[in-house]
């Protein structure tokens, strides 16, 4: 017996691919601009889940791509005694144009190494696998057309793979259309059925799982008349919102579950914003007499708790509690299970531990509209509650150099407790934040020389700041920040991500100066 407490993959983790080999199973999820890409994840029970890499690390370069680019929608498959992974990167998205590049690259081994990549061509995005059991492989996945008086979404797709060749055929057959958008496909084969499984209503609160099935693999395909298998989206204070973008596994005992993202908002004067972004659940389903999937318990809408097997008798409380890590940068390299980085991996030179052992050495880099060379360090945020500390020891001197603690989104969501320095006041501390187009900085506090520590707390929508001398007693840096800016909802523009908690430093006129990091420090509160 297993309880699985919703999200299982908490923070920013999207577009689950799930996969079982053997006793394991095994999530790739999306991760837009962040370096290392495509984080993959394992567990034997469905319950318990860890982060044990990355499929795109070294090497893998994102620079110049815009915020909510990058990789979008790994599908994790096995076929042939081998991992196979496509994903697609999304380098521009301006209007109706979208330059989108589609790959697969495969291993032996789900921790690597992983192959040089396949192209598979630029016709859309959201393409997955699918291996026929008759030996044929096949790729699934939206078609997007750029012309302005047509529909951006053409179709659902689907062309033949020939791996001895390594490429496609070239030709795609439209399988499956709607008036509206539909997204994230997956194909499966269950006796005389071809299953096809779908995302609905966009990517925001109407969100949902849909299925289709035909006889042939071509089609036609035959819409489920229930509008969706799972949604939130007739429940607006249901927990976990946005339910959607799904795929199916099946256990060794023959039991079905669905993984699928949903997002836990945080409310601010009555709006609804998710600033953890969009996270990953599991359901158990079935199907009905008539052939269509089910969620197992009932309705559609998802569930926070599922048990799988009989339900426990101890009294015992398995629910999330309180997590706290810290890192002391002792080791020799950074943990890219806990960090990422912008779009590229920080070179040894920009992000050194061995110049002061036990601290890191951030080399100052370009500034927060960079879409290139930024040195920040960044984890996801987990939970509404919790606090990040680090000690900076950073001596800027000018106003284009700064050091310290970021709660960051995107390049026009951001908020920075920021070591910087002032000629006529000399060292301060202000808060500077980016909403949009707009910058605001507080006014300043001055703070002694020698190393600070910084603490930055979120409750809710609300994020603060205090700082303190080594071995003092805190002090409360004046305000309360717009946490709930940083989220999917705020702005006009699509945004796909979520909220991290970093460290950063610029030297805006790159002469190479630099700042100390100790001690990182990140308590999650349920």
């Amino acid at each position: 017996m297993a309880v699985i407490h919703n999200p299982v993959l908490r923070g920013f983790n999207p577009d689950p691919s799930i996969l079982r080999v053997g006793d394991d199973y095994y999530i790739a999820t999306s991760t837009f601009e962040f370096h290392p890409a495509v984080r993959l994840h394992h567990s034997t029970d469905l319950a318990t889940w860890s982060t044990i890499g990355h499929a795109l690390d070294d090497g893998f370069d994102l620079r110049g791509i815009p915020d909510s680019g990058g990789v979008w929608a790994p599908s994790l498959s096995y076929a042939e005694g081998k991992f196979w992974l496509a994903y697609s990167i999304v380098r521009t998205m301006d209007g109706d144009d979208k330059d989108i590049d589609n790959y697969l690259v495969t291993a032996d081994a789900v921790t690597g190494p992983w192959s040089a990549p396949v192209h598979l061509g630029s016709r859309g995005f959201d393409f997955s696998f699918f291996h026929d059991p008759d030996g044929t492989h096949w790729i699934v996945g939206v078609q997007w057309d750029q012309r302005p008086e047509h529909p951006s979404f053409s179709g659902l797709v689907i062309e033949q793979y020939l791996p001895d060749e390594r490429r496609t055929t070239g030709d795609a057959t439209v399988i499956h259309r709607e008036d509206g958008l539909v997204e994230g496909p997956n194909l499966y084969r269950l006796g005389d059925w071809y299953y096809l499984l779908i995302a609905a209503g966009g990517t925001g609160w109407n969100h949902g799982i849909t299925l289709a099935r035909s006889r042939n693999l071509l089609g036609p395909y035959e819409r489920d008349a229930r509008e969706a298998v799972l949604t939130t989206r007739d429940a607006p204070g249901h927990p976990l919102q946005k339910a959607g973008h799904g795929e199916l596994v099946q256990t060794p005992d023959g039991d079905w579950l669905l993984v699928h993202l949903a997002s836990r908002p945080t409310l601010h004067l009555g709006e609804r914003y998710s600033t953890l972004g969009r996270e990953t659940c599991l359901q158990r389903v079935e199907f009905d007499a008539d052939g269509w999937l089910r969620l197992a318990d009932g309705g559609h809408h998802a569930a926070v708790e599922v048990v799988l097997g009989s339900p426990p008798d101890d009294g015992r409380d398995d629910s999330p509690g309180a997590r706290e890590w810290i890192d002391e940068f002792d080791g020799a390299a950074l943990d890219s299970r806990r960090w990422t980085t912008l779009r590229a991996p920080l070179p040894h030179d920009v992000a050194d531990l061995t110049a002061r052992p036990g601290w890191l050495r951030l080399r100052g880099g370009h500034s927060t509209a960079s879409v290139f060379d930024q040195s920040m360090l960044l984890t996801r945020v987990e939970e509404h509650r919790a606090e990040f500390e680090v000690v900076v020891d950073a001596e800027p001197r000018s106003p284009r150099e700064a050091a310290g603690p970021i709660a960051w989104y995107d390049r026009s969501g951001w908020i920075w407790l920021q070591v910087t320095h002032d000629r006529d006041d000399g060292r301060q501390l202000r808060v500077v934040r980016r909403d949009g187009s707009t910058t605001t900085r507080s006014a300043a506090v001055a703070v002694p020389d020698g190393p600070l520590r910084l603490r930055t707390v979120l409750d809710g929508p609300d994020l603060r700041f205090a700082w303190a001398g080594v071995g003092e007693e805190w002090t409360a840096f004046p305000g309360v920040h717009p946490a709930w800016t940083l989220s999917d909802d705020h702005g006009p523009r699509l945004r796909f991500t979520g909220l991290f908690f970093g460290v950063r430093a610029d030297d805006l006129d790159g002469r190479g100066w630099t700042a100390d990091i100790a001690s990182a420090r990140l308590r999650f509160i349920p």
